[in-house]
Parts: C-alpha cells; structure tokens; sequence
C-alpha cells in the first residue's frame, strides 16, 4: 500500500466480533496502526499515546483502528487493562497486514523471524492513503502528536 492508493473496504473483525469496514468511517480520517504484539511495552505505550489523546485526535477528525495478528481475546484483555475506546482487529491470518505491506521479515537478537512491521496509514475522508509513517519514525510515547502533526 502506497501514497494516493485506495484501501480495501473490509478491514477485519474487531475484538468483540464485529467487521470493520472503510465506509464505517466515511467522511472521516482514518489512522490504522499495525502493532507488533498486544501488551508489549512499545506496543502498550503506543495504544496508551493514542488513548490519552483520543478526543483531540477525534476532534481534528480523525477515527483510529489497531491491529495485530493477536487472537481477539487477547485483543479484549489489552484494551481492557488499558482502557482503550478505539477498536483493536485481529488479523492472524495475515491478510490485511499482507495488503498493507507490514508483514515481513524482521532482525532482532541475531535471529531472523516474520513479524509485523509497526506502520501507521493516515487515510483520508475518501478512502485514499495519504500519509504513511513507517517503522523507523514512529515513537511510541508521543504516536499522536505525530499523527496531529
């Protein structure tokens, strides 16, 4: 998924069960996150940055979506902990991570595995990927002043 590039109408199926689409979002901006891995410190600090400036993102029209490929009882238990009012989809079968280019190959340690490539799309009121903010610039702690910059 690139810049100026049209994001596919189903986006998954949220922890509670319900399917996220695009057009739920119409009218909006989107920013769809993808996250390593629920209740990791980065990924904690992260949902946090947005939770804790969840109504000024809202206010600047913004809506947010995270996903992982964590199961969606997972995703029920860390945004319970951590109060999170924004929908978590859990995408274990790759897809739209796949669609969206984060899941790939990844270093740590000395050891090479697949994993997800944390990635932020802003999409626009139409649909359209207009801003993307990659692994290497996303800051976990202050994530939403990014995203409002």
């Amino acid at each position: 998924m690139e810049i100026g590039m049209k994001a596919p109408e189903i986006l998954g199926i949220d922890a509670e069960g319900n399917e996220i689409k695009l057009s739920d979002y119409k009218g909006r901006k989107l920013v769809l996150y993808f996250y390593p891995k629920d209740s990791t410190p980065g990924c904690t600090s992260e949902a946090c940055s947005l939770r804790d400036n969840y109504s000024e993102l809202r206010k600047a029209g913004y809506e947010v979506v995270g996903v992982s490929a964590d199961s969606q009882a997972s995703h029920q238990r860390f945004a319970a902990k951590n109060e999170l009012p924004f929908p978590l989809i859990s995408d274990s079968s790759h897809t739209l991570m796949d669609t969206f280019g984060v899941w790939g190959e990844k270093k740590m340690a000395g050891r090479t595995y697949m994993g997800i490539h944390r990635t932020t799309f802003i999409i626009n009121e139409d649909g359209i990927v207009e801003r993307i903010i990659g692994p290497k610039e996303i800051k976990t702690k202050v994530h939403a002043s990014q995203i409002l910059k």
